[in-house]
């Protein structure tokens, strides 16, 4: 590898301090890895996990410090340590009386509200050595500007950005009047700042029973993610699966090993069934192997119409470019002459068979020709996007020094994104220039995703 410079090397210290800091703290409010946990302890980590990095699969995760096995209790977190809507008006009276008198927002504003107004107090809010840990920066669909939007290219993914982008501003609007009757720090009042406490809420919150907003659970979210697999998790919870819950007889946030565990291996936690698109929207990253993703493609009002026993959408096409079985069945009906609808034909597309060889024939054509249909009537190609995808990643390297030749030659639509963020004459492209570069680089991955299912 690189040699890291002083500045990263000071940065890495820094980090290390206060990652050492807040599992201090975190001890102290009897947050543990094990069940017999001790206030008088440096870490609350050290006896089934601990904080490590994993490059190649979410960064800065918990690694098993030994042998774990399924269902085992990895880490414990009382309520008391959660940072709640609860918690925090328990600790601040004007935080209380203020959200009283704001009853028509919903329990995620006034979360959201809430931690800004636990971030305005800096050093002094009794969070500070959690919140100094929390991302600065989100890829939520919420976030991204015109551009990265339009760069999605199909329909319905910039549909759901629009629809993202316009809900945040909204919320941000009717939570203004409460965040300056706290007095909130200018800058704390700002969409952008509201952009980054809704985002830290949408991904990073856990499920409880009280608040439909959920809770951020301090140590908790160092757990990076995992897709559930075919053996569907042991505890299913309301919104989303996670391997535990706040258990009412421990008055604790408890989670457990999903699975056994080597000593080393990153120890993961499930968010449940979500398409990478659900996915950016929620969390802001996607997985290029997802079992639970699924691509739709626009459909005859008349084949909506067979299908209304169905849910709209079951009809889809599997990320391993299999079509579902609700989309076949209603394409073996819908693709015979109406005449021939008698009830042994319904009755064999209903039980998932073939009605015969030429009907099965006539499916997987119209399927195919479907899918090329698509694929053509968007902008770019699967191998334009690789390539894209690939200059992006030059465009990303601080190793490589490119010249302006060499940056024009990578095509139109990085040109595009290098005179829409001003970015030509840039000397190194700055914090933001690079943050956006990040989300661009998702829809690019996403419509490339999108693609190469069509095209399987």
């Amino acid at each position: 590898g690189r040699e890291r410079t002083d500045m990263e090397v000071s940065s890495m210290d820094l980090e290390q301090q206060t990652m050492g800091m807040f599992l201090r703290w975190a001890s102290e409010l009897d947050i543990s890895d094990s069940i017999d946990s001790s206030r008088f302890r440096d870490s609350c980590l050290g006896r089934s996990l601990s904080v490590a990095e994993f490059p190649l699969a979410g960064g800065r995760g918990l690694g098993a410090i030994r042998e774990l096995w399924k269902g085992e209790l990895v880490l414990k977190v009382p309520r008391s340590a959660l940072m709640t809507t609860e918690t925090m008006t328990a600790k601040d009276r004007k935080l209380s009386d203020a959200i009283n008198l704001h009853g028509s927002l919903s329990s995620t504003q006034i979360l959201s509200v809430c931690l800004l107004y636990e971030m305005c107090k800096g050093k002094s809010s009794f969070w500070y050595p959690y919140l100094v840990h929390l991302p600065r920066d989100y890829d939520l669909l919420a976030t991204f500007g015109e551009f990265e939007k339009q760069a999605l290219q199909v329909g319905d993914a910039v549909w759901a950005a629009e629809k993202a982008i316009a809900k945040s501003q909204s919320e941000w609007k009717d939570s203004v009047t409460l965040m300056k009757e706290l007095d909130l720090k200018p800058k704390f009042q700002t969409l952008q700042a509201w952009l980054w406490a809704s985002a830290t809420i949408s991904s990073r919150t856990l499920h409880i029973p009280w608040d439909s907003a959920g809770c951020l659970c301090p140590v908790g979210d160092l757990f990076n993610y995992d897709a559930p697999g075919d053996d569907s998790n042991f505890s299913e919870g309301p919104e989303r699966l996670t391997d535990g819950g706040f258990d009412e007889d421990a008055n604790a946030y408890c989670l457990y090993a999903r699975r056994n565990y080597q000593l080393g291996e990153q120890v993961l936690l499930c968010y449940g069934t979500y398409t990478n698109l659900e996915l950016l929207e929620h969390y802001g990253f996607m997985l290029e192997e997802n079992s639970n993703d699924k691509v739709f493609i626009p459909l005859e009002t008349s084949l909506y119409s067979l299908a209304s026993s169905w849910p709209k959408d079951s009809l889809h096409i599997h990320q391993d470019g299999k079509p579902s079985f609700a989309l076949v069945s209603t394409l073996r009906l819908w693709l015979i002459p109406q005449s021939h609808r008698d009830k042994s034909v319904m009755r064999l597309v209903y039980a998932g068979s073939q009605i015969s060889v030429k009907n099965e024939i006539i499916v997987m054509k119209w399927l195919s020709e479907k899918c090329a249909s698509v694929l053509m009537d968007l902008p770019t190609s699967v191998l334009e996007d690789t390539v894209i995808l690939h200059n992006i990643d030059k465009l990303q390297d601080p190793k490589l020094r490119l010249e302006r030749e060499e940056i024009e030659a990578f095509g139109n639509e990085v040109c595009a994104f290098l005179s829409v963020n001003r970015l030509w004459d840039a000397n190194g492209f700055s914090g933001k220039a690079i943050r956006m570069m990040s989300k661009w680089r998702l829809s690019v991955q996403w419509r490339l995703r999108y693609k190469r299912t069509l095209a399987d």
